[in-house]
């Protein structure tokens, strides 16, 4: 009866202490502070060499979709708890092997890589020794024609980006 009594109060006590220290809401692993309400998610505009012209709206719409899949933050114009804003610096596709022919013809390129590269600028009002200014890139290597794998490529190295994004800000990575 006493154990039964001691884990009662145990369970009472680490229950209120858990409710009265509560600075932070977390959600699928961010750490979002509990001051930390709204945030501003500007237009990520493309000024690399090589546009392409979907690519901003698609980058800018996959970095809101994951703050609102992953956190109770509202996406809000204008004044807010925190921004985030940058733009698009570079979208190149570069050979990164070469094979050679049987022919004694010049070699060709084997894979290719195309990169994606964003600088982000973060801040957070509740928190200023959270704000950055980082430059994050990725890439994802391909053979054979572009134009046939363009689009699933930039989907999956903006989800990469995202995903580096969102760990650098809410994580702390």
């Amino acid at each position: 009866m006493m154990k039964r009594a001691a884990l009662i109060l145990f369970s009472v006590a680490a229950m209120v202490l858990l409710f009265n220290s509560s600075c932070t809401v977390k959600l699928t692993g961010a750490t979002i502070p509990d001051e930390l309400k709204t945030i501003n998610i500007e237009y990520f505009e493309n000024n690399s060499p090589l546009v392409v012209n979907y690519l901003s709206q698609q980058f800018t719409e996959t970095l809101k979709d994951r703050i609102r899949s992953s956190t109770s933050l509202s996406i809000v114009q204008g004044e807010s708890d925190a921004r985030m804003s940058g733009n698009i610096t570079n979208y190149t596709i570069e050979p990164v092997s070469i094979q050679a022919t049987n022919n004694n013809v010049a070699p060709i390129a084997g894979a290719e890589r195309l990169t994606i590269t964003v600088n982000v600028t973060y801040s957070n009002n509740a928190d200023k020794h959270l704000n950055f200014s980082q430059s994050f890139s990725e890439h994802q290597d391909f053979t054979g024609d572009i134009a046939n794998k363009e689009q699933s490529l930039i989907t999956a190295i903006n989800k990469q980006l995202v995903d580096d994004i969102f760990n650098r800000a809410f994580e702390n990575w």
